[in-house]
């Protein structure tokens, strides 16, 4: 019998289910949709709520209003997201991530990326780190479905790509304004540019409108043209999947022996809590919250946390480093006429050996300011009318940038584990983010800033900032944390993401990333989860 709480909502448990995924973002909505289409009995709880797409607009609009942080974007914050950093860097966790359906994909850029080859074998290539027990040729054709699922416009232009036996599903976008300054300076200083695969259509796409230039795609993307997991959400509740928001799930129980996994217990807004059985469980909830709820779900057989016998659960914690710099020039740059990034060089990709990491370079059309943002900051005694629209003139509209992502060393110290003295809503210890960079991810980072600031040098840019290793953020991207390996000693997950000790548990996430590379997730994300989808429709 279905269970309403005091919202009119039913988030009573299946009676039955094949598949019990937690998390909603793009592993789990692709896993979900993909199930649920070849007649499985799938069950979805997420943490989050469902957002209307009707507010896309309000967000927007709090978003370029300086009195909104970016956590008030997607209503994070508070005691449900509460965590603490520990360690030489702190970590701003719920800057950039969304509890809901739809997960972190509302708020994302919207870059995708196939990992090098070379990014699965960084031990044997460059005596570095560890390889992967899987390589690119296991993900190739994960890749171009994911590329057609989450539909990507790009062009086969990178010479430093990994080989493709297939086009892009739509044509990339052109390249900028702002990028055929950069294409010159590149020129002259030998640097090979080339376009950036996009998850948001260059035309009308899978039911979704084209990129209508709102130019805030991170953090909202009012139209849709950029994808997001509600795509396969919408699919997988189709194919007749339940998913359930608002369902923090609070532990994992397993069987006598230890073996598998019985039920998720979740809690709901009306105080309850529920227990949803199932055959099989995916864990899709992210680099971070997966290994705490693993470390939450500690048994008599599993004192250190579920699926933990090698101690690694929460280990190897990596994200991607910022390497930045901005200035201004003596000419128009048009900036934020485009709000996402169309061009990019991964010429210094693969040549750092045992020194320093990968790196890319990324040509920023945002650099500097939007015009919105320059007239609400411009301080009390700013001029109002046409004196503020001559001010604008004046201060606006020649600011260039040379950003980029660089590989972190994964190192074991690097970590997530429970703080016991804080806890959540729900009475639970909240995650806490162990965090510092070695030093040959400062020689990355220094690198990519000795080839940024040379190209602003050719431009003959006044510089104004530099992100280096002193001041280098994370990209918000959480690998690592329940690492994939052959060796139960050495790792969490098998090469196919099925847990070592418990036999019905599988992790859809760049959790199980070996080394994180220096290129967007996301699309890798999609691909593993694809391949766990195949592996659990076989299981089943």
């Amino acid at each position: 019998m279905s269970r309403q709480d005091g919202q009119g909502t039913d988030r009573s448990p299946a009676p039955r289910a094949d598949v019990c995924i937690v998390g909603a973002g793009p592993a789990g909505a692709l896993v979900a949709a993909e199930l649920a289409t070849s007649g499985h009995d799938v069950v979805v709880l997420d943490a989050g709520p469902r957002f209307d797409p009707a507010e896309r607009t309000e967000r927007m609009e709090r978003r370029i209003r300086p009195a909104h942080g970016p956590e008030s974007v997607w209503d994070m914050g508070g005691e449900r997201d509460a965590f603490t950093s520990e360690g030489d860097m702190y970590y701003p966790l719920n800057a950039a991530r969304v509890k809901g359906i739809g997960g972190t994909t509302l708020h994302w850029q919207g870059m995708v990326y196939r990992l090098h080859e070379a990014d699965f074998e960084r031990r044997s290539r460059d005596g570095v780190t560890a390889d992967w027990p899987i390589g690119y040729d296991d993900l190739q054709s994960y890749y171009a479905a994911a590329e057609t699922e989450l539909g990507v416009a790009g062009a086969d232009d990178n010479p430093f790509a990994p080989p493709r036996a297939e086009p892009y599903p739509m044509p990339a976008f052109p390249p900028s304004y702002s990028d055929s300054i950069f294409a010159e300076a590149c020129e002259a200083l030998e640097i090979t540019t080339h376009s950036a695969p996009n998850a948001r259509n260059s035309e009308a796409y899978d039911g979704r409108v084209p990129c209508q230039g709102y130019g805030t795609c991170k953090p909202v993307c009012p139209s849709g043209a950029k994808y997001d997991a509600t795509v396969h959400v919408a699919r997988a509740e189709e194919a007749g999947a339940r998913v359930i928001d608002r369902a923090p799930v609070q532990r994992l129980e397993h069987d006598d022996a230890g073996d598998t996994i019985e039920a998720a217990v979740y809690a709901t807004p009306d105080g309850e809590e529920h227990r949803q059985e199932a055959r099989q469980f995916v864990l899709a909830a992210g680099g971070i919250e997966i290994p705490r709820l693993l470390l939450l779900s500690r048994s008599e057989q599993y004192p250190d946390g579920l699926a933990n016998s090698s101690g690694l659960v929460g280990n190897y914690f990596m994200d991607h480093l910022a390497a930045r710099v901005g200035g201004t020039v003596d000419q128009e740059t048009r900036q934020n006429h485009v709000g996402f990034i169309t061009t990019e060089s991964h010429q210094f990709y693969d040549d750092g050996g045992e020194a320093r990491g990968p790196f890319k370079l990324e040509f920023l059309n945002y650099a500097g300011p939007s015009p919105v943002g320059e007239a609400l900051t411009s301080g009390p005694e700013a001029p109002w009318g046409d004196g503020l629209l001559d001010h604008i003139r004046e201060s606006y509209g020649n600011y260039l940038e040379v950003t980029g992502l660089c590989e972190q060393t994964p190192q074991k110290a690097n970590r997530v584990e429970l703080n016991p003295d804080v806890t959540d809503d729900h009475g639970n210890p909240v995650p806490e983010i162990h965090w510092s960079i070695d030093d040959r991810t400062r020689r990355t980072i220094e690198a990519a800033n000795e080839r940024q600031r040379a190209i602003m040098d050719e431009l003959g840019a006044d510089v104004h900032w530099v992100v280096g290793p002193d001041s280098t953020g994370p990209a918000f991207h959480h690998m690592g944390t329940t690492r994939m390996g052959e060796d139960p000693a050495e790792s969490v997950v098998d090469p196919e993401c099925r847990t070592h000790d418990l036999d019905n548990c599988w992790v859809a996430s760049s959790s199980v990333f070996v080394t994180g590379g220096a290129l967007n997730p996301t699309l890798t994300i999609a691909a593993l989860s694809l391949r766990v989808a195949d592996r659990l429709d076989a299981e089943l």
